[in-house]
Order: C-alpha cells, then structure tokens, then sequence
C-alpha cells in the first residue's frame, strides 16, 4: 500500500500488485484510495462492512469504476478487457489478467499509468492522487489509442460514515426524489434519512437537472462536512447507504472517439 500526505491528513492507496488480493472485476485497480486518515480525528472513510470485514466487490474507501463499458472482443464468450483492470471474464466475474501499472511516486503525490489493447479497442489510462492541506485530489486522464469507440461509463464510489443527523447531502444541482422508504428532501435541501436506523443497503437513482458541473456537501461525524467538487456533469447518479456508510454515484458517460483524450477530476476537502 502506498502512502502520501500532507500536514494534516494521510492518504492510504492501495498498490496494484502488492494488494491485488483485494481487487476484482469492479474498482479499478490504479489509484484506489483506500483510506485518509486524520492524524487527530483518526480514519474518516467507511465501507459497507468497514470495519469488520473487507471484499472485492463493496469496497471501502473511494474506489471507481470503468466496469460498466467493458471492451469486448469479436467473440462475446471470450474474456473482455475492462478499463484500469485487465482482461476478465465477466461470465466468472474472475480477472484473468491485471493491467500493469507505471507507478510513480513523492511525499504527496503518486501517479499511475497503464495501457490496454484488444483487437480494435486501445487505451492510455493515467490517474493522480495527491493532497495538498486537506484537501485529496482523484483526477483521471483517458486517451483511446485503438480504432474503436470508448463507450465510457465511469464512476466514483466514495463511502462516508453515517452522519450523527440524518441530513446526508447537499447538491448544486436540481433535483427531485421519488417517494422512497429510507430518503426524504429536507426543507434544508439537504437530502436525509428516513426510518433510520436501517438494517439493510437503501438504493436511490435521483432524479436530477445537471448543467453545470458538480459539487457535493456531505456530513461526516468526525469533520462536520466534506465537500466534493467534480469537474463534470453528472448522467446518471444514485445515492446508496446502509447501516454503515453513506455513498453518492454521479456518473460521468461519455463516447471517447479514436485519437480523442479525455480529462476529468473530483476534488474531496476535508
């Protein structure tokens, strides 16, 4: 595992090769950030099963994923190359072959780089994490090098412990909620909880009008607040918590043509 900082917080990324046990066919194995650490207030990032257990398949931390536009050969049957993973045999759900991974890195700052090909299909993938006072930086470049379409579907997976009240979230944009047992829209626009506390997963896809890019006031137990500033709009976008942790999902969807480089970031301030 890898570890950057700053005076206040320290940042635990996860290494590609040293902790491969704890990847899969979902989070992208390059830039996982597995944890930040307040060096007074202790651990402020949570999971679905944080901290008594760990799998590849919930998380913790601030994972992402590509996993949802995989590249897939001429046969459908054969294993599929899955952006910031390898090539994988989602039939299985096994990876059958990592990515590899250039890492570089400095007291607060790493950066990580891959490539991928398949038959027509061909990425370049960088990713930076760095920390400058409180603030985490997560950015991600993505060039396609191949012949064919990139049908990019992306997106983060940031799980916070739940707040001590039950407004969750604020965000730019407009939104809507759908009647719902476990959320509700405050007249704070905060959205919050309802008939806490849960004891299972609570899954919301909101309905929202995004314009402009994205910003997230999240409440946290131990900081009062993070705020999370994204540099796109979001497409699809769900909320999900369980008796553990709190998470928001905004997805960034675009077609990265041929020859074309894409560039995206969230910023988290603690």
């Amino acid at each position: 595992m890898y570890t950057i900082g700053s005076a206040a917080l320290q940042v635990s990324v996860l290494d590609p090769v040293a902790d491969r046990e704890r990847f899969g066919t979902r989070y992208c194995t390059g830039g996982f950030i597995f944890q930040v650490t307040d060096g007074r207030l202790g651990p402020l990032l949570s999971g679905p099963t944080y901290p008594d257990a760990f799998n590849c398949f919930d998380g913790q931390g601030i994972p992402d994923a590509f996993h949802l536009s995989p590249l897939r050969p001429g046969d459908a049957a054969a294993p599929a190359l899955v952006i910031g993973i390898g090539m994988c045999d989602l039939t299985a759900n096994q990876v059958v072959e990592f990515a590899s991974w250039e890492v570089e890195t400095s007291p607060s700052r790493l950066v990580l780089r891959t490539v991928g090909a398949l038959e027509g299909h061909g990425y370049r993938l960088a990713r930076t994490v760095a920390v400058r006072e409180r603030t985490v930086h997560a950015g991600v470049r993505l060039a396609n090098t191949g012949q064919s379409m990139i049908p990019l579907r992306w997106y983060p997976h940031p799980f916070f412990p739940q707040p001590a009240t039950d407004e969750l979230c604020l965000l730019n944009v407009p939104l809507a909620l759908r009647a719902h047992p476990a959320y509700e829209l405050a007249d704070s626009g905060f959205i919050r909880r309802r008939a806490w506390p849960w004891t299972e997963g609570q899954f919301l896809a909101l309905d929202h009008e995004a314009r402009s890019s994205l910003v997230v006031l999240q409440r946290h137990p131990l900081v009062g607040m993070v705020a999370a500033t994204c540099s796109y709009v979001p497409a699809f976008f769900p909320i999900w918590g369980n008796p553990r942790t709190f998470s928001f999902e905004p997805y960034l969807e675009r077609s990265v043509y041929p020859r074309q480089e894409l560039a995206w970031h969230i910023d988290y301030h603690f």
